[in-house]
């Protein structure tokens, strides 16, 4: 299993924010966001600040996907 952030991307489009809005706003470094744009793990601390800072739920923002192996 993988965790996707891609439900965070789309609502910071919906908000009309940027990812620098985004650091701001949960007090986050952008060291952060750019793991969370590569799918890599942060720590619980850091999701939860960003829930704050955008008033959504955990659900909101990032899903548990299947990973895709390749296959020869």
């Amino acid at each position: 299993m993988a965790v996707s952030y891609k439900k965070l991307w789309k609502l910071l489009i919906d908000k009309d924010m940027k990812k620098k809005d985004l650091c701001e706003k949960a007090g986050i470094s952008p060291a952060s966001v750019t793991k969370m744009g590569r799918n890599g793990h942060v720590s619980t601390e850091i999701l939860l600040k960003i829930c704050t800072a955008l008033d959504c739920g955990i659900e909101d923002i990032m899903e548990i996907v299947p990973e895709t192996k390749c296959r020869d």
